[in-house]
């Protein structure tokens, strides 16, 4: 199986690998500079850089870089460890980089109003692929959002099963009405996707949520939303907005150092949404 036409299989189908590639060589190695090994989720493998224990090695360090999502660069010194290539001493140095390959994420808008139309493009120029849902087909069309990857016409209950949410998918919740936005956010706890925001008022927001909580949703799962959506750059307009929510998607994609969280998950002044939960 070619390693790249693999990559890119797994890149569509929105699943994270890991690529480990031979990047300098000294002396004699059973391999050879720029080989390569392709490791997936599940542990499997393909392509090879050479086998034994720095295969073994690199194949450890690429389950490392699939779940911290950050590069690795190992050396290995094959002159003294007879173990290496099943006995055979090569006497060769050899550097390998693995670095993660990630899907490109995919930002499910659930809405297609004003806000929705911003943010689907701001989120796209972002490098996210928008698929935008809303139950009006006069909203949700190709004219609105020439951009987004897909449009889906139909109930949310009916649309939200066939969606491929993982744990590198963003969910936003603008939809047109409080029970709207209250109907996405209880499907969408229920999935690993990484990022789920919602629209509202401090209000609004602890209302929804101590419903869903009346409802058996956990505290756990209720702490992982982001809402009000977006960093507090005090944002007013749908286009603001749309900058202010893409700014706190990209935040927790590239595992910002900044207090993103705290930001977005405020219910009341000076109080998260965590705490709020543990009261």
């Amino acid at each position: 199986m070619d390693v790249y036409e693999e990559l890119v299989r797994l890149r569509n189908l929105g699943q994270k690998c890991a690529l480990a590639t031979i990047v300098e060589v000294q002396g004699s190695i059973p391999s050879y500079e720029s080989a390569k090994l392709l490791v997936r989720e599940d542990g499997s493998m393909t392509g090879t850089i050479g086998g034994g224990c720095v295969e073994a090695e690199v194949w450890n360090a690429a389950r490392e870089v699939i779940a911290s999502e950050k590069p690795k660069r190992l050396t290995f010194n094959l002159g003294q460890d007879a173990a290496y290539d099943n006995g055979l001493i090569c006497g060769g140095q050899l550097e390998v980089f693995v670095e993660p390959v990630m899907p490109l994420p995919h930002a499910y808008i659930f809405g297609a109003g004003h806000i929705s139309k911003s943010l689907s493009k701001v989120a796209a120029l972002a490098g996210f692929a928008t698929v935008v849902i809303d139950n009006r087909e006069t909203f949700a069309n190709r004219d609105r959002f020439p951009e987004a990857s897909a449009i889906h016409a139909a109930e949310y209950e009916e649309v939200f099963p066939q969606l491929p949410i993982n744990e590198t998918s963003y969910v936003i919740i603008v939809t047109r009405g409080h029970r709207d936005d209250m109907r996405v956010l209880k499907l969408a706890i229920a999935t690993p996707a990484r990022y789920i925001a919602m629209i509202g008022s401090k209000r609004k927001v602890l209302n929804v949520v101590r419903e869903l909580e009346k409802e058996g949703a956990s505290r756990e799962a209720l702490a992982r939303i982001h809402a009000p959506m977006g960093l507090d750059i005090g944002a007013i307009s749908p286009e603001e907005i749309a900058v202010s929510v893409a700014a706190e998607m990209i935040a927790v994609r590239r595992h910002a150092a900044s207090n993103w969280r705290a930001l977005s998950m405020s219910v009341f002044a000076g109080e998260s949404l965590r705490a709020v939960l543990s009261k």
